[in-house]
């Protein structure tokens, strides 16, 4: 377990205060996504090892840049290429794997549960809170065991892999009703997560298609459900509008004001009456704030995320201050100072300067100068429709649409993503992407890669052994049994 040698790790059994402060205060970052990444990063850049520890907990050693998910799951990106690995992202700060489970913010002390192993104690003297968001799910028939997510870059592979793989099936499947099922996909969820995975899959579904002359084009059929009057609200109703139309050009039919009912066995059944069958079901219909928040002493809104002020500290109801907690990103009730009376939206273009921008408050605490808001005027949103199609919002005034608004969001995220060896990659990949065709192999086996090996470790069954037909009586035996008893007598 990785560990500061001015400051070892306490791994008691139960919450308590150190007998002795530290000499170096410690720092404890939870969530290592982009808050924890770049706060950790920012606060190492300011702070000496003598005048801070600064310890990063997370279950996964990586951070995942969102954004890029559709494209990873299109196959524009290799997918180790939209994470971030701590290891080397992280210089100068310990890592620790594991789960937050419980945080007792009054006596210092956070539980992190292993992924082997029994759960142990961590005292801190600072704590920067960065748990993200989790999807956000309805007690839907069918829903958890159909559907999949669209949070991770597990998931973005999983839902690339199974989309080709029912192509892939669908292929060698004479069954129309079968056919109709395997080729039919399903989007829950009409905002930027929902349309960009949308746009890129059934781009790459319908260029995979061009490689099987057993499927026509026309019996692909992607369908996206949205709760609200329309999609993509982050942007103009204009944008909004254009993205309808061009998304409907494509033949993707789109469900606006309809809710997902039911999917038991994957049998669809929609708040319109409508209803049919398919194989893939992606949930991309909204996020909450970690529900380990609830396991915590920390001021929390209705919606369950921290109470903050302008400066990123966490504040009680009455908007005192909490000592020593800090708090940014999804799982973060931060006021908009352009926006009175609302809050920042859990959004990558916030989370990255918020978590900077944490880094540099709690430096100046703890060298005793005063914190500063934080303020961010949105510079505008862009979304990737496929390749060569996106649209884009900039500075709420000026719109873009087609090639020119995809190229503005390949530019702006490549450049958003940590680490230059990240950047270095993405713009490799893609210049292959240009001058190669794109692969469309299905590899549904890495999710089960020992599948396989258990099938062949199967001992056979043994062969039944017909028995020998009894010979009528008065007549001799024939074939086996006569030669048997020849050689007898013999």
């Amino acid at each position: 377990m990785p560990q500061s040698a001015s400051t070892p790790l306490d791994e008691s059994a139960a919450p308590r205060r150190p007998a002795k402060p530290r000499k170096v205060p410690r720092v404890l970052v939870l969530g290592g996504g982009t808050v924890g990444l770049y706060s950790a990063r920012r606060l190492r850049k300011r702070l000496g090892r003598r005048e801070a520890a600064i310890v990063v907990v997370d279950p996964r050693p990586y951070m995942t840049y969102a954004p890029f998910l559709p494209e990873a799951a299109a196959g524009s990106i290799d997918p180790r290429n939209v994470v971030a690995p701590h290891r080397r992202a992280l210089k100068g700060v310990d890592v620790l794997q594991g789960k937050v489970t419980q945080i007792n913010h009054a006596e210092r002390t956070v539980q992190i549960t292993p992924e082997e192993g029994e759960p142990y104690w961590v005292t801190y003297d600072h704590l920067i809170i960065g748990l993200g968001s989790v999807a956000r799910t309805l007690p839907i028939p069918g829903l958890a065991e159909q559907a999949i997510g669209f949070k991770n870059v597990e998931e973005a592979i999983a839902v690339r892999n199974h989309i080709l793989n029912r192509i892939e099936v669908a292929s060698s499947t004479w069954d129309p009703e079968l056919r109709r099922r395997m080729l039919t996909f399903v989007f829950v969820g009409g905002g930027f997560a929902g349309v960009e995975a949308l746009g890129e899959l059934e781009d790459i579904a319908r260029y995979t298609v061009n490689h099987y002359k057993q499927i026509e084009q026309d019996e692909l059929r992607f369908v996206l459900v949205e709760g609200s009057p329309r999609i993509l609200p982050e942007v103009s109703e204009e944008l909004g509008g254009y993205t309808l139309e061009q998304l409907r050009k494509r033949k993707i039919e789109i469900h606006l004001s309809t809710f997902l009912n039911s999917c038991v066995d994957g049998h669809i059944v929609l708040s319109n009456n409508l209803e049919f069958d398919a194989d893939t079901i992606v949930w991309t219909a909204g996020v909450k704030a970690n529900p380990v928040l609830q396991q915590s002493d920390l001021p929390l809104d209705k919606m369950g995320r921290v109470t903050c002020n302008t400066s990123l500290q966490v504040v009680d109801a009455d908007g005192t201050v909490v000592p020593d907690a800090y708090a940014a990103g999804d799982c973060a009730a931060v006021p908009d100072l352009y926006n009175p009376g609302g809050f920042c939206p859990p959004n990558a273009q916030h989370a990255l300067r918020q978590g900077s921008h944490l880094g540099d408050n709690l430096a100046r605490v703890l060298r005793s100068a005063e914190v500063t808001p934080y303020s961010h005027k949105n510079i505008g949103a862009v979304a990737s429709l496929g390749m060569y199609k996106g649209v884009a919002q900039m500075f709420g005034r000026i719109k873009v649409r087609g090639f020119l608004a995809w190229v503005l969001h390949r530019t702006y995220h490549v450049f958003a993503m940590p680490t230059v060896n990240r950047k270095l990659r993405i713009m490799a990949g893609w210049t292959g992407s240009l001058l190669l065709r794109r692969e469309v192999v299905p590899l549904g086996a890495l999710h089960d890669p020992r599948a396989e090996f258990r099938a062949a470790s199967v001992p056979p069954k043994p062969r039944a052994v017909e028995p020998a037909e009894a010979p009528a009586v008065g007549e001799p035996a024939t074939g086996a049994a006569s030669g048997t008893k020849a050689k007898n007598a013999s």
